[in-house]
């Protein structure tokens, strides 16, 4: 098995060791899970927390505040308002999405366990969440 070298945004990781969040460790094998995903995605800040783009759109923001007790990714299209699709934005079934919008769904993780055993989900949500950025 070979190893995907991973490229941590400097600037994400100085604002989240000022945080001092009590889910750091989390975030951190969150960040990593979602750079290895796809090496396509890029990361900087958003909302005050880790953000993945392709192509210079938002695709999924890691929300990290207020610092509690779990982790949350919003999968989305962007900060600009768009008309709705007829559709959710992908066909997946996961049970980790709680979609909000048709172009917006939410995946909350509660422990590092738990993120461990869904990363081959999130893996899949978020290359078929990235498709329509392309």
């Amino acid at each position: 098995m070979t190893r995907q070298l991973i490229n941590l945004n400097t600037e994400v990781t100085a604002l989240l060791e000022k945080l001092n969040h009590p889910f750091r460790n989390e975030i951190e094998l969150l960040r990593i899970y979602i750079l290895q995903a796809n090496n396509r995605l890029e990361e900087n800040i958003k909302w005050n927390g880790p953000n993945y783009s392709i192509d210079n759109e938002d695709r999924i923001t890691m929300r990290v505040q207020p610092p509690t007790k779990q982790i949350q990714l919003i999968f989305h299209i962007g900060a600009k308002k768009q008309e709705q699709p007829n559709d959710k934005l992908i066909a997946n079934k996961s049970q980790m999405l709680v979609w909000k919008k048709n172009d917006r769904a939410i995946v909350t993780f509660k422990s590092l366990h738990h993120i461990e055993r869904g990363k081959t989900e999130l893996t899949t949500i978020v290359n078929e969440w990235i498709k329509p950025a392309k």
